[in-house]
C-alpha cells in the first residue's frame, strides 16, 4: 500500500533530474519521490544528466544530484551548468563531504546533508520548487 502523497498537493507537477552514482542511493531517492507523486529521470552522473538536458531540459522541474561524482563533470559542475543555462530551474544538491559553498557551487541552490531523513528530503524538495516559485507583486 503507498502512502498517500503530500508534497504533490502543493508542489508544482513535473519532471525531478535525480543524480546520484550510487545506484542503492539513487532507486531509494526515485522510490521516496514517485511515492509523493513526482515523476523522477534518474541518472548515474552528471555527464550524462548533461546530455539528457540538452534534449529535455524543457521537461525537468528540477535537478537534485549528489555533489562528489567520478566522471568529467560533477554536481556541482552540473548545478552550474543549469544556473547558467536555465536560471529558472531550481537547483537542490546533496553531500555527505562537501558543501555548495566549498565545491564550488556559484548559484544559489537548496542543500541537503548525507545522510538525510525522508521528511527531510522532502522539506528540501520543497524549499527548492519554492525558491523558484514566480512571486506575485
Amino acid at each position: 500500500m503507498c502512502p498517500t502523497p503530500t508534497a504533490n498537493a502543493h508542489l508544482p507537477g513535473g519532471l525531478i533530474l535525480v543524480v546520484e552514482d550510487d545506484p542503492l542511493i539513487l532507486e531509494f531517492l526515485c522510490e521516496i519521490l514517485q511515492e509523493e507523486g513526482f515523476k523522477v529521470e534518474p541518472q548515474t552522473s552528471a555527464d550524462a544528466a548533461s546530455l539528457y538536458l540538452e534534449k529535455h531540459a524543457q521537461q525537468v522541474a528540477l535537478l537534485l544530484t549528489d555533489i562528489t561524482m567520478p566522471g568529467t563533470l560533477n554536481g556541482a559542475d552540473l548545478a552550474n551548468l543549469v544556473g547558467d543555462r536555465w536560471p529558472e530551474k531550481p537547483v537542490m544538491v546533496m553531500s555527505g563531504y562537501e558543501t555548495p559553498e566549498t565545491s564550488g557551487v556559484k548559484h544559489p541552490v537548496a542543500f541537503i546533508k548525507k545522510p538525510w531523513a525522508i521528511g527531510q528530503l522532502l522539506d528540501c524538495v520543497d524549499s527548492a520548487f519554492k525558491s523558484k516559485a514566480p512571486r506575485l507583486h
